[in-house]
């Protein structure tokens, strides 16, 4: 078995899909929060 070496692996995936995720996130909050803006000004 191969000795682990901390901080060799590369984790060039791994951080492209957790900015991806990030990024996500984001714009379903920015979105949400215009979607509850919208009924409450809207909304009878």
């Amino acid at each position: 078995m191969a000795e682990h070496k901390h901080g060799e692996m590369n984790i060039d995936v791994q951080t492209k899909t957790f900015n991806g995720f990030i990024k996500a996130t984001t714009w379903c909050v920015v979105a949400i929060a215009l979607l509850c803006l919208f009924l409450a000004v809207f909304a009878s």
